[in-house]
């Protein structure tokens, strides 16, 4: 497995908050404006399919691969010789919160997408990460 990106922040807001907004695909592209547009088939579970838009690319499905309400949102997209993993975890800290965003490659062909189509994301990835934080705290 390859890492593309790590990013941890500490928020005033509850764990309920972040889940909410993972959840919420119509408000991913508030806090990742690389993203144009989100749509669930149906409700959010795991196993549920989606497509996602990102700005100056073409439509990507993806699967909702770990759900765990208040904690957990994992989504993951097959790529020709790899899959791209999204992981975003928050846990309960002091009167706050943890929360964490993960992106990583597997496969035999992630080398090759993590130097060309993905090699933004260490850039990326923070940032969403701290407009997020600032969009649940001033909510």
């Amino acid at each position: 497995m390859r890492s593309l990106a790590s990013a941890t922040r500490t928020s005033f807001a509850p764990c309920s908050a972040f889940y909410a907004r993972w959840i919420d695909h119509d408000s991913w592209s508030e806090w990742s404006p690389d993203t144009e547009w989100v749509r669930l088939d149906g409700p959010v579970r795991q196993g549920a399919r989606g497509i996602l838009k990102p700005k100056g690319g073409p439509r990507v499905s993806f699967v909702v691969a770990e759900v765990e309400t208040d904690r957990v949102y994992t989504d993951v997209t097959r790529m020709p010789g790899t899959r791209l993993t999204f992981r975003h975890t928050v846990e309960p800290v002091g009167t706050g919160s943890w929360v964490t965003a993960e992106v990583t490659l597997e496969g035999p062909l992630s080398w090759l997408w993590a130097r060309t189509a993905f090699s933004g994301f260490a850039t990326s990835v923070p940032e969403d990460l701290d407009r997020l934080v600032a969009l649940v705290e001033t909510s």
